[in-house]
């Protein structure tokens, strides 16, 4: 499914108990100040960010930050892109309905994201085999190991395979984040983002690394 440029994206994350704050608030301030910035004809969003959880109940992010999210997987909502942050992934990959909704939202999805240690869960679901991805440099070689179909980059902050983007941990979510705006909406609005939120952030310094091998 192609992204169309000029007309207004949502974002899908997943949200998890245990999931780490900044894999899911780097991202999620990145597309949601894109979208301030970028705005239809009609004055919306060109990015917008909405937030899906297993049930309706709040999830409690690591360091016990409570979240209530937007929708539970029953709802179901539409979404373009599929984003899945990381933390600790243990439960969730035990978890066969989340697996199976991720499973099946990555291919009506244009592009699926993960960050951190969300590389497990896209993992789960089989997306990743014969295929370049990277996670958290602490958790790479349990990547590996558990998945040896799964082809670990250890030199990169993020890799771009297309369908498939896959982040290292927490303030490389950020990076990859900016990458994708730049990539889907061109690199000015990904350095005008880099601005307002006084980051860092230059495609040069942060090169994306593998791409399609």
């Amino acid at each position: 499914m192609p992204i169309d440029s000029t007309a207004p994206l949502t974002f899908g994350m997943l949200l998890f108990d245990e999931v780490e704050v900044l894999d899911m608030g780097g991202p999620f301030e990145v597309f949601s100040t894109a979208g301030r910035l970028a705005r239809t004809a009609d004055d919306r969003p060109l990015l917008r960010v909405v937030t899906v959880a297993a049930g309706d109940r709040p999830v409690r992010a690591r360091g016990g930050l409570g979240i209530l999210a937007d929708h539970t997987l029953d709802e179901d909502p539409p979404f373009d892109v599929l984003v899945i942050p990381g933390g600790v992934t243990t439960a969730v990959e035990a978890d066969r309905e989340v697996i199976d909704w991720l499973a099946r939202r990555r291919e009506t999805s244009a592009l699926t994201f993960s960050i951190c240690t969300g590389a497990f869960l896209l993992a789960a679901t089989g997306a990743l085999d014969g295929r370049p991805a990277t996670t958290h440099w602490e958790d790479q070689e349990e990547l590996a190991r558990r998945w040896p179909g799964v082809r670990v980059r250890t030199d990169v902050r993020w890799v771009d395979d297309g369908d498939i983007v896959t982040s290292a941990g927490i303030s490389a979510g950020i990076d990859a984040s900016l990458h994708l705006v730049g990539r889907l909406f061109g690199e000015r609005l990904a350095r005008r983002t880099a601005r307002q939120m006084e980051y860092t952030w230059t495609p040069e310094s942060t090169a994306a690394g593998a791409g399609r091998p």
